[in-house]
């Protein structure tokens, strides 16, 4: 770890990692971390967990992964007590958010869950409902467009839940291979300002080196207020891994 105080080090926030953590998707922040480092960048590392809040002002990134029901419907009790002011305070202010999965879910108004309807962060104009119908399971890749033209995330995903996005909503991206938010619209995930909502995990990252690196400039960008631009990497093996993942969605 580095001096968080540094303008060239990304301070992140995860939030609840014991909890929501059950698709390996810590993976994601030891690859920004690996990044940051490989290009002499700092990195800190800080959690929240039940009943703690934080200073929005304090993190340039936040996490949140993903959980299982039981868990979610504490998690979700618990960040809207919390943590849900201070999170859309950040996500005003420019911090990049990323959610995958469970922690997805409860960006939006609600997640239906049988009977039981679990208030959401209501940061992401989007509601969930648990299907009745099997799993969306499978390898899944997408097209999204973040600024730069329109490039190809490659990913798993399993959920039980459909996403209905709002009309206020964007989403990430459109489903080339795979079930997306509901297994019909062709959309996957969720987009609005630096946030970003995905089911795609397992993790996600390392197989997307060029979405780490747009969330890393993006929550630098916030500290210094200017673009950043990083050093390119030997991405040998990360092209193997987007291109594995990427062949594995194809291949249905």
């Amino acid at each position: 770890m580095s001096d968080p105080t540094s303008e060239m080090n990304l301070r992140l926030l995860a939030l609840y990692p014991e909890q929501m953590n059950i698709y390996a998707d810590r993976g994601n922040i030891i690859f920004l971390q690996r990044r940051c480092e490989w290009r002499g960048l700092g990195f800190s590392y800080a959690a929240a967990g039940p009943g703690e809040d934080f200073d929005p002002v304090a993190h340039d990134l936040v996490y949140i992964g993903g959980g299982q029901d039981r868990d979610q419907v504490l998690v979700a009790e618990d960040m809207l007590r919390t943590k849900r002011d201070a999170i859309a305070e950040a996500v005003e202010d420019g911090a990049v958010l990323l959610a995958v999965c469970g922690g997805y879910q409860l960006l939006g108004h609600r997640y239906q869950l049988g009977q039981q309807s679990i208030r959401g962060l209501g940061i992401a104009d989007l509601e969930t409902v648990r299907g009745e119908g099997e799993r969306l399971i499978g390898n899944i890749a997408i097209e999204a467009d973040l600024g730069a033209g329109p490039k190809v995330l490659a990913g798993f995903e399993n959920h039980g839940g459909r996403t209905h996005l709002g009309a206020g909503a964007e989403p990430l991206g459109r489903v080339l291979h795979g079930h997306g938010n509901d297994g019909a619209d062709g959309r996957e995930g969720v987009r609005r300002l630096n946030m970003v909502g995905t089911y795609m995990h397992g993790p996600l990252l390392p197989k997307n080196a060029w979405l780490a690196d747009h969330l890393i400039s993006l929550a630098l960008r916030r500290r210094t207020g200017d673009a950043v631009e990083l050093t390119p990497l030997d991405d040998d093996l990360e092209r193997a891994a987007h291109e594995g993942a990427r062949h594995a969605a194809e291949r249905g």
